[in-house]
């Protein structure tokens, strides 16, 4: 359950920070290019490290995303409200996930 609870909020937030990319471009004036490499390679870490969630390190890339998505309030200031909010949500799914999966491998046994 950890792990899906997990990817839901990874692929959610990666629609988030995909659709920052236009308005790094256009309402904050960031060079395309720089852009481009800002949204959309976040957008593309967001999906990788869904899926990587298999292994363990994937929640370590999965916390560095949710700093990442912090950071890019310096560029779009929403940012920092948005990152903020995707991190308490990335903090309930690994908790809540992680006590959902050991309640059920203890009913289980």
């Amino acid at each position: 359950m950890q792990r899906r609870l997990c990817s839901a909020i990874l692929l959610l937030e990666a629609v988030v920070v995909g659709l920052s990319t236009p308005v790094l471009i256009s309402v904050e004036s960031v060079d395309t290019a720089r852009a481009l490499w800002i949204g959309l390679g976040l957008t593309v870490a967001c999906l990788l490290t869904a899926g990587l969630l298999r292994r363990p390190w994937g929640y370590h890339l999965g916390w560095a995303i949710q700093a990442a998505a912090i950071l890019l309030g310096f560029e779009v200031t929403a940012m920092f409200a948005l990152g903020v909010i995707f991190l308490a949500l990335w903090v309930t799914a690994v908790r809540l996930g992680r006590t959902i999966d050991r309640d059920r491998s203890a009913v289980g046994q």
